[in-house]
């Protein structure tokens, strides 16, 4: 995903905040890689080679500015990280973001877009009067290749 650097420093522009190269790179690696949920320190690891003069602080400082702006979003995926992914680049302020599966027995985290809870919101408004405007959904269990290689080692272990 590209990011549209006209409307980014615009948005900034409007919050009394300027285009920084620092913000700009910090954006461009979250926008670069969406199937991601990477750590300020994984953002740190992937500037500092190219950007050797942006300090961790600058990247902490940074991603909390574009989640307040909320061009990112930050995710637990209960591995005792604070991650980080491109939020809705659209400016939309009330979104859906996607789910994640994640594997308990290699720790794969995989993404899903699949929005099946608009008749639970629904209902919920219906009945309780709440309009839900973002959720976060979680699932564990096993992921195909985990699941796969259980199957073979128990067909195995039948012989």
């Amino acid at each position: 995903m590209k990011v549209d650097r006209e409307s980014f420093k615009k948005l900034l522009k409007e919050k009394g905040l300027k285009m920084t190269r620092q913000r700009l790179v910090v954006l461009e690696v979250l926008a670069e890689n969406p199937e991601q949920h990477l750590t300020a320190e994984e953002i740190y690891d992937r500037i500092k080679a190219a950007n050797p003069d942006i300090g961790l602080a600058t990247v902490y400082r940074t991603v909390q500015l574009l989640l307040e702006l909320e061009l990112i979003d930050r995710i637990n995926l209960d591995d005792g990280f604070v991650r980080y992914e491109i939020g809705d680049m659209g400016g939309k302020h009330h979104h859906h973001r996607h789910h994640h599966l994640i594997c308990l027995k290699c720790g794969k985290v995989s993404a899903f877009q699949e929005d099946m809870l608009e008749a639970l919101e629904s209902g919920v408004k219906e009945a309780l009067g709440f309009q839900v405007t973002d959720h976060e959904v979680k699932l564990y269990g096993y992921c195909r290749d985990c699941s796969e290689k259980e199957k073979k080692q128990n067909q195995e272990e039948k012989i």
